[in-house]
């Protein structure tokens, strides 16, 4: 039997699950609009251990998202797993937040299409077929109205996540289908890091580092008028 405890804070989505041999046993999750992993997550984990009446001591492996997506929330979630990690001494797991994402919907045939938001038209963004296998890397790429023409002139291509939102009035291919309210959780994670425990596939904890994709550039606060 393995217990595995899965963080996903990525996006604005704080979300922790425990799942037994891949299912899930326990969940917690916010998504308020605002970033406030860093005040609710060690909350939540407490919380669904005492939920399941699991002791940390039994968590075979912790799991967590480790990117692309917000620096600050990818930077909170790692932290805390390769914190648990080290005090527990527990196997680090680490699951693309995409990839877990385009669990997320499950479609006969086409193309998912998971993204997270970037920033202006830019999005994360790969590309899954109908079994949630990649076939196209991640890529940072900006939207236009021949994003994906390749895949939209050959099958549906669903599109979910928060970036897929401000995607919908560019996109407008008649095979383009927009999944709304769907976001990376600990609930897909489950299945895949139980999958990756039994590989054995698993990341060295002092040196994992998040996969941020893209370089942080930090945003200057706007200089406030002077009063007198």
């Amino acid at each position: 039997m393995v217990i595995i405890l899965n963080i996903e804070t990525a996006t604005k989505n704080c979300s922790v699950s425990l799942a037994r041999n891949g299912e899930i046993i326990a969940i917690k999750e916010l998504n308020n609009g605002n970033y406030s992993h860093a005040e609710v997550l060690h909350p939540f984990i407490i919380d669904i251990l005492e939920e399941a009446q699991v002791n940390s001591n039994e968590i075979d492996a912790i799991a967590v998202s480790k990117g692309p997506g917000s620096y600050t929330g990818l930077r909170i979630g790692v932290s805390a797993a390769k914190g648990l990690c080290f005090a527990f001494g527990k196997p680090l797991i680490a699951l693309k937040t995409l990839t877990s994402l385009a669990n997320a919907i499950s479609v006969d045939a086409g193309f998912i299409v998971p993204m997270i938001d970037a920033r202006r038209m830019e999005v994360y963004a790969a590309v899954f077929d109908e079994n949630c296998k990649e076939i196209r890397e991640i890529k940072a790429e900006i939207i236009d109205s021949n994003s994906f023409s390749d895949y939209l002139e050959i099958n549906k291509v669903y599109f979910l996540g928060d970036g897929a939102a401000k995607c919908k009035d560019i996109i407008t291919h008649k095979n383009a289908v927009f999944i709304d309210d769907k976001f990376p959780s600990s609930k897909e994670m489950a299945v895949l890091s139980y999958n990756k425990f039994k590989k054995n596939d698993i990341e060295d904890v002092a040196y994992f580092e998040p996969f941020y994709l893209k370089d942080f550039v930090a945003i200057p606060e706007k200089k406030k008028k002077p009063t007198f």
